[in-house]
């Protein structure tokens, strides 16, 4: 009888390098929301993959990144508690963009890792033609030598067009120690239902937005339930989406309120995804001055 394996396996890189569209192709379903903008991910995110013979345990951490905030340095401590519990650490640096003093940093800082087995994937390899992509690989092989990274597996992949995520899962797998399922057969997430919902609003939100803007959007789900007078059991979500300045809210909201209009179609059509079955949802834009800033706002907005 073949044993049965199961483990802890941690993605991290510089932000935007695909970690989370690479944990959605694994798992088979949106289980991480995705941006082009930086620094999307504010949660140590459980994706579960579910084999015959074993379960990958995925988490998406935030990209490492110099703080400038309290936020930020709360993201980064929420990075490295992460890497200390974990049986295997996947470095993601993207094919398109050069080796820099962050993926750098990062490797010296995995180097550390005792007990994790360490692999490399070069990510977004469906953007770059061979010859780019064989320079990048090589790359990634002389920064793990500098770093004193002996790498188990250097895997190129496209998470976007499926290409070898199934190698990776298998190369994980091989890597992980023999024990039961740590989740239920069926279970792809840990996330409670109300933080998937909330970071489904703040994907939508996060569509095109100026660059500045991101790192200020906070969402919270405020109450959740079926209506009670509804055949259907349609469910009534209202939540705020936060942000720091009037500026901002302007923004967010559009002329007439009529990009927030957008971002509620897209959110709501996502949730009801998520959920399966219709929702109602209620949304409204507020202020929270400096609140990357603020300890008590941070915990309020639950970080």
């Amino acid at each position: 009888m073949t044993e049965y394996r199961a483990g802890f396996v941690c993605l991290v890189g510089r932000p935007n390098t695909g970690k989370s569209t690479l944990i959605n192709a694994l798992v088979g379903r949106k289980v991480a929301i995705t941006s082009s903008k930086p620094q999307t991910t504010r949660h140590a995110i459980r994706g579960i993959v579910h084999r015959a013979d074993a379960q990958i345990v995925l988490v998406d951490t935030p990209g490492l990144h110099k703080p400038r905030t309290l936020l930020g340095q709360r993201l980064n401590d929420i990075v490295r508690a992460t890497w200390s519990e974990v049986d295997a650490v996947v470095l993601c640096i993207p094919a398109n963009e050069p080796i820099g003093p962050g993926d750098r940093r990062i490797a010296a800082d995995i180097a550390g890792l005792k007990q994790a087995k360490k692999f490399a994937v070069v990510t977004k390899t469906d953007l770059v033609g061979p010859a780019k992509l064989a320079e990048q690989l090589m790359g990634v092989a002389k920064l793990g030598e500098h770093a004193g990274i002996s790498f188990e597996d250097i895997v190129p992949l496209s998470a976007v067009a499926d290409d070898q995520v199934e190698l990776l899962s298998e190369l994980l797998i091989k890597q992980l120690p023999e024990s039961p399922p740590l989740y239920p057969e069926g279970a792809v997430t840990d996330e409670p239902t109300e933080t998937m919902i909330a970071e489904l609003i703040r994907e939508a939100a996060l569509e095109g937005v100026r660059d500045e803007l991101p790192h200020s959007l906070a969402v919270t789900v405020e109450e959740m339930g079926p209506r009670s007078d509804s055949e259907n059991a349609l469910m009534d979500i209202h939540a705020v989406v936060y942000v720091e300045r009037q500026s901002q809210k302007a923004i967010v909201l559009g002329a007439g309120g009529a990009r927030m209009k957008e971002v509620g179609s897209t959110a709501r059509a996502a949730i009801e995804e998520l959920l399966g079955r219709r929702v109602y949802l209620d949304l409204h834009v507020k202020i929270a001055k400096e609140w990357q800033r603020d300890p008590r706002q941070l915990r309020k907005l639950g970080f």
